[in-house]
């Protein structure tokens, strides 16, 4: 199946942490970070999931902010360094390229961000999603 989903990210599952209606999964991406995922105690059920199972980690482009300073005080769980592989600017939207270890990271955001942010090819910057905006795929 081919998806819209530009993030689909390898990794593979370290925890499951079950809830009543909710579970939190651990998943180490190719490149040695973790990312978590807050998805259905139904989904763990259906696709699965337990420590080893390989995944795709998946996140719109439209879900992921960037930030190019210290990034402390927030609930955001996924955090991921990285270096800015390509900006594409429009009237009003922007699509960044971003270079994470193990893999790339697509942030769709506002042009007047990419302008305030300085934000250019080799720009350090930190990837951020919720982990209510991670959906898993089993591989």
């Amino acid at each position: 199946m081919s998806l819209s989903i530009r993030n689909q990210i390898p990794g593979t599952v370290t925890s499951v942490t079950p809830g009543e209606a909710m579970a939190t999964v651990r998943v180490r991406l190719d490149g040695g970070q973790d990312v978590t995922a807050a998805i259905t105690a139904d989904a763990v059920r259906d696709l699965g999931l337990a420590a080893g199972s390989a995944v795709q980690a998946l996140v719109k482009a439209t879900e992921v902010a960037l930030a190019t300073g210290p990034v402390e005080g927030l609930s955001i769980r996924n955090r991921l360094p990285g270096t800015v592989r390509e900006v594409a600017t429009g009237a009003a939207m922007a699509s960044v390229r971003v270079s994470v270890d193990g893999g790339e990271v697509t942030a769709a955001i506002t042009a007047d961000a990419v302008g305030e942010l300085g934000l250019a090819a080799g720009s350090a910057v930190t990837v951020l999603f919720k982990s209510t905006e991670v959906s898993l795929a089993a591989v």
